[in-house]
């Protein structure tokens, strides 16, 4: 039976009860997906469902028909009202998917990065989900430094991403990421952000550069939850932020993007 969910809640799906409360299994985390909810609707919906499929896959998950099935009463049981941020995940020994109902942390627009770039301690880094608790300490170091967010690294010092967002800049009139060949997530809101450049005619370009080859520029950490959140102050480094000059108009753009959930069939 599907069950609509009406508070902070872990709720774990079979084909024959569908989503039901229970106790939390420790089993190892495979896949997730997660996204802001606000009064029922979301950025980039159909591009979180690709992405959660196509991992679960990757895995070897259920069968892509189950999937679909755990999507479509996971998708009924979300709350139409209030901000959330829910999670999808795909766990191990047993195989089981569930729906972790949570409410949405408060929106922030400030964001200290901590200067001093991390190894990236990732196993699978194109896959969200298994490294979480791998990132989680990443960004309690650098909580210590007085920073919101931690930079990954490659051996060489190449700017990655960061512990739990994409990161892009600019250089002059061109959004600069970081390349594709890179091990980094496929983020489902860089990805809006990069739609949003190409309708308007802004330059985009995949670039290599250290941590210190940001210094004096606009530089922004992407994800679900916040959307963009402009560099407001480096820590542990001698490094300047570049002026939030673009934030507001593509944050607006972003807010603009939200869509209702679909109807369920």
């Amino acid at each position: 039976m599907i069950r609509p969910a009406i508070a902070e809640d872990l709720l774990t799906w079979t084909p024959a009860d569908g989503l039901s409360t229970g106790p939390d299994p420790d089993g190892r985390l495979l896949v997730a997906d997660s996204w802001l909810l606000r009064d029922g609707r979301v950025r980039g919906f159909e591009r979180h469902r690709e992405r959660f499929l196509r991992a679960c896959g990757d895995c070897d998950g259920p069968p892509l028909r189950r999937l679909l099935e755990f999507w479509r009463d996971m998708t009924t049981a979300l709350p139409r009202t209030g901000e959330w941020f829910p999670r999808v995940e795909l766990t191990a020994r047993p195989p089981l998917l569930r729906l972790r109902l949570r409410k949405a942390p408060p929106s922030a627009r400030d964001l200290r990065l901590w200067a001093v770039g991390q190894p990236d301690p990732r196993t699978t880094p194109r896959r969200k989900g298994p490294d979480r608790d791998r990132l989680a300490r990443i960004r309690n170091r650098a909580s210590l430094h007085g920073a919101d967010e931690a930079v990954l690294i490659t051996p060489s010092g190449v700017v990655l991403e960061a512990a739990h967002s994409s990161v892009v800049w600019w250089e002059e009139d061109t959004l600069c990421l970081p390349s594709p060949h890179l091990p980094v997530l496929a983020g489902v809101t860089v990805a809006l952000v990069q739609e949003h450049a190409a309708r308007t005619g802004v330059r985009v370009a995949h670039r290599e550069r250290t941590v210190e080859e940001l210094d004096g520029r606009e530089v922004w950490l992407v994800n679900a939850l916040h959307g963009i959140r402009p560099v407001t102050e480096w820590t542990e480094r001698p490094m300047t932020a570049g002026r939030a000059a673009r934030a507001p108009e593509w944050q607006a753009r972003l807010d603009a993007a939200m869509e209702p959930l679909p109807e369920s069939r």
